[in-house]
């Protein structure tokens, strides 16, 4: 499905459990309405997939022609990551502060993409004082840590925030938002990866489903990413071939305000702006005509040509 979207990279998340929590967090009782146990632990066991399944799930990624990873959600985990050969760890934001295990991490020599949930800027300035002399290849990801998260809660002007902070790292978005639109205003903004969570039903049991898209929907924020990527387009401010046509059509030019007889020194109230026909000097020249002498009359209305001007229109043109 993922693939079929157009999505670049499936990622999932792996626990080793007695690794990720101590032994009073899985015991402890778990009444939700979005249990599948009577304690955490049951609950997280009865979720986690095995590692024979990633390894089924790596397979069909790579039959179907999409990259596979996950969230090594302990240092445990980012073994068995490891050792499943992902093309990258992706560090969730409850481990971006945990520093032994960026340490350790890193040194494996896989690019990290790190979130940034529940942390400020120090610590994300300390993470990347820490990592990047040991991996180059790392990205930070603005992410905030709620399940939906509201739009005021966003923040992304935290990516053009670390865009300066961190010139020679990408930086992307993590999102939990409900709806496409605040995933393509990040990529506007600069991010070079978007990550969303996806389900196949957002009422089926589990807090994460509101927070996640359905397929339909990632399929539309894939195309309007991939508008955006280019329609981000140049920073060079020029014309167009594409404007060309309306240039030609629509384009104006300085035309006679009344009639201009030959030997005529022009002055400013002789001249207006119209759409001419044929085509003469853009409206940004009317001032430098202004002291100018025709070398033939003009009728009113027409257009001013360069062959009507006695210097060929030389120092007119702008």
């Amino acid at each position: 499905v993922l693939q079929e979207c157009g999505a670049d990279c499936a990622k999932f998340q792996k626990s080793e459990l007695e690794h990720k929590f101590n032994k009073k967090a899985l015991d402890r009782p778990y009444t939700s309405e979005h249990s599948w146990g009577s304690t955490y632990g049951e609950h997280k066991r009865y979720l986690e997939f095995s590692h024979d399944q990633y390894r089924e799930l790596k397979k069909y990624a790579e039959e179907v022609g999409i990259f596979f990873t996950a969230s090594g959600m302990d240092e445990m985990a980012v073994e068995f990551l490891h050792e499943l050969d992902v093309p990258f760890f992706k560090v969730g934001s409850g481990d971006t502060n945990n520093f032994p295990y960026l340490e350790k991490t890193a040194k494996k020599g896989r690019p990290m993409v790190i979130s940034s949930g529940m942390q400020s800027m120090e610590t994300m300035q300390k993470v990347y004082q820490m990592v990047r002399p040991i991996n180059p290849n790392i990205c930070f990801l603005q992410c905030t840590s709620a399940y939906p998260v509201q739009p005021e809660d966003v923040n992304l002007r935290v990516i053009s925030a670390y865009i300066s902070a961190f010139p020679d790292i990408p930086i992307g978005y993590s999102g939990h938002e409900t709806g496409i639109a605040i995933s393509v205003a990040a990529v506007a903004l600069g991010a070079k990866i978007v990550e969303r969570h996806v389900t196949l039903d957002k009422t089926w049991k589990g807090s994460d489903h509101q927070a996640s898209l359905e397929p339909k929907e990632l399929a539309e924020l894939v195309k309007a990413i991939r508008s955006v990527e280019k329609a981000m387009g140049s920073p060079i401010k020029k014309l167009l071939p594409c404007e060309i046509a309306c240039k030609e059509k629509l384009g104006k030019s300085v035309v006679a305000k009344v009639p201009i007889p030959e030997g005529t020194v022009l002055t400013l109230d002789m001249m207006t702006v119209k759409v001419g026909e044929p085509k003469g000097f853009p409206p940004e020249a009317i001032y430098n005509l202004v002291g100018q002498k025709v070398k033939r009359s003009i009728e009113e209305d027409d257009t001013i040509t360069e062959q009507a001007m006695e210097n060929q229109g030389k120092k007119a043109k702008c």
